[in-house]
């Protein structure tokens, strides 16, 4: 079959690997009907973040189960089914929690010995833990699917960001980040019913989508002068919640400078810019809370999947690209140049 891997900086191919296939019972093999590029994967696209050369890439995708093991109860061959982005047992103690990205059996797609999502089919160990399956009208519906496609992850996390955030009904918002985390992370704003959402962002085709999706305030500015413009929205108060989508030192500076004094900062960028930006004796002083991570987007899936299904939340605009498999290295190109938002890989 035919996969993404990646061999150094710059240098993403489409390679023939080994077939996807069945090793233990609890196992499933999904073939690939939809799959994407998150922003996390330019890290290692840049260089940023190490990876072995000829190391899968690639953590979002939907599909078929094309085999099942012997032990797997939850889905059936022929199943469309969508993955979070860390595969999980579903059963234990982290599990059942809620916080499936602790599970010791768990790991992400594209580690070393697994599929990744850019690829035309994924084993998925512990499937009854993991996936979880989509009405099957959906797989005629194109648009429906991408929506869905946004669950494993982008939506997920944009959702964990709010929640860490405590974001409630009336409250005042602001989201750091416009990426399609953070535009999700307005959508999630939104949907647990933000007053006021205050996306930060300056590329005019991306705050469109934040206002499509419920932001009442852009501010285009950075640094000390995003902060600034924050807080005379704000009356000089800040937001009540601060969602930090982007994972550098000037972000969560900006994150925690804006947050109102007794507010909450949601943090899920993946750190790549250094801590420095925690400034612990400013929250201290204004009682500002500092709570998020990795999302354990398996949590959250059946919730937000009923609202997608329901017409209620629609992440689908933040995909404003499509490639074949082929065509994955350019949609590499496309995101690191920012001139795609979220590239989408079709089969």
């Amino acid at each position: 079959m035919r996969a993404t891997v990646i061999h150094g900086p710059n240098d993403v191919r489409v390679e023939e690997v080994p077939d996807a296939a069945v090793r233990g019972p609890g196992d499933a093999v999904v073939r690939t009907v939809l799959a994407c590029i998150c922003g996390s994967d330019l890290w290692a696209y840049r260089g940023v973040v190490r990876r072995t050369p000829g190391q899968r890439i690639g953590h979002e995708f939907l599909g078929v189960v094309e085999e099942v093991g012997a032990d797997v109860t939850s889905v059936r061959v022929g199943d469309l089914v969508v993955a979070p982005f860390v595969w999980s047992d579903g059963t234990c103690e982290f599990c059942r929690e809620g916080l499936h990205t602790s599970c010791p059996r768990g790991g992400f797609w594209g580690t070393p010995g697994s599929d990744g999502g850019q690829g035309e089919a994924v084993r998925v160990p512990y499937a009854d833990g993991t996936l979880v399956r989509l009405p099957a009208e959906a797989a005629g519906d194109d648009r429906l699917l991408t929506a869905l496609l946004a669950l494993s992850d982008v939506m997920a996390t944009g959702h964990h960001a709010a929640l860490a955030a405590r974001v409630r009904p009336g409250a005042t918002v602001a989201v750091v980040g416009d990426g399609a985390v953070g535009l999700c992370g307005v959508l999630a704003a939104r949907r647990l019913g933000a007053e006021r959402i205050v996306a930060l962002g300056r590329h005019p085709a991306r705050t469109d989508i934040a206002r499509r999706f419920g932001a009442t305030d852009v501010v285009a500015q950075r640094g000390e002068a995003a902060v600034e413009a924050v807080r005379e929205l704000t009356g000089g108060h800040g937001a009540h919640a601060v969602l930090e989508a982007v994972g550098t030192e000037e972000s969560m500076r900006t994150a925690i400078s804006i947050a109102r004094d007794g507010g909450a900062v949601g943090y899920v960028g993946v750190p790549h810019g250094g801590s420095a930006g925690v400034d612990v004796r400013q929250m201290f002083n204004r009682n500002v809370t500092l709570a998020g991570g990795v999302a354990p987007a398996r949590a959250y899936l059946p919730e937000l999947l009923a609202d997608v299904l329901a017409g209620v939340i629609d992440p689908a605009p933040v995909f404003d690209r499509s490639v074949p498999l082929s065509g994955v290295p350019e949609g590499y190109r496309a995101m690191d140049e920012r001139t795609a938002l979220k590239v989408r890989v079709t089969f």
